[in-house]
């Protein structure tokens, strides 16, 4: 399967470990010494209508994907400790499944 960078803007993100849906690709970390896919990068949501900033943006490294489907990309990711965003409207529906 091949993708364009413009594709994988378009594929919202699940975390396998907790079903939480982290969001959708907004950018991508390029090595560009190797010309390789080093991380996603997923852009945190905006506080109160973007007036209160941003949430921090959630960096998952290429070797934390598991599946790259049409519509999704399936990811192990735990959280850094500082950082957290909370778990999204699929982690209430998902999260029992997963525990």
């Amino acid at each position: 399967m091949t993708a364009r960078i413009s594709d994988m803007h378009n594929k919202e993100v699940i975390n396998v470990c907790d079903g939480t849906r982290l969001g959708y690709v907004d950018d991508l970390e390029v090595d560009t010494c190797t010309a390789q896919i080093t991380a996603l990068v997923i852009g945190g949501h905006s506080k109160l209508f973007g007036l209160m900033g941003r949430e921090n943006d959630i960096v998952i490294q290429w070797k934390d994907i598991e599946v790259v489907g049409e519509e999704t990309i399936l990811v192990n990711f735990s959280c850094p400790p500082c950082g957290c965003k909370t778990p999204g409207k699929g982690a209430q529906i998902l999260g029992g499944l997963f525990k």
